[in-house]
């Protein structure tokens, strides 16, 4: 279980994020789990998505891929993201994604409690993101 706060300061503000690991991944099956957080990039202040997602890591290709069924309050419909996580280096990544209405692309460098990532929304502008746990 992930339980956490969101803060947007594009937005102005700060809301709920959270998730419940359903399956644990093995090589039979994907993880699957289902949460809510902030919708997607772009969408008005308090806001929430709701989804239920697979993904599944692939040794080969080292890379993960997801997908989600995903109920927007801002459009009050459901959408279908999915993208994938593709390891470069070392802590590194690239994330080619589809939110349900635009795509983005990012640049990841995630450590043990922490992770950034620049960010490269619609294909029109650039933007950071930051995260961290304990």
């Amino acid at each position: 279980m992930q339980v956490g706060a969101e803060f947007n300061p594009k937005a102005k503000e700060i809301g709920p994020l959270f998730t419940l690991f359903l399956f644990k991944e093995s090589d039979k099956i994907p993880a699957l789990f289902v949460g809510t957080s902030s919708d997607r990039i772009g969408s008005p202040s308090g806001k929430q998505s709701y989804y239920l997602t697979g993904s599944k890591y692939f040794d080969l290709l080292r890379s993960s891929f997801y997908a989600s069924v995903n109920y927007s309050e801002w459009d009050e419909e459901i959408n279908f993201p999915f993208g994938a996580n593709i390891e470069i280096w070392n802590e590194f990544s690239v994330t080619p994604m589809f939110d349900g209405d635009r795509s983005h692309l990012m640049l990841n460098y995630f450590a043990d409690t922490y992770g950034i990532s620049l960010m490269y929304v619609w294909y029109e502008k650039l933007g950071v993101s930051v995260s961290f746990g304990f």
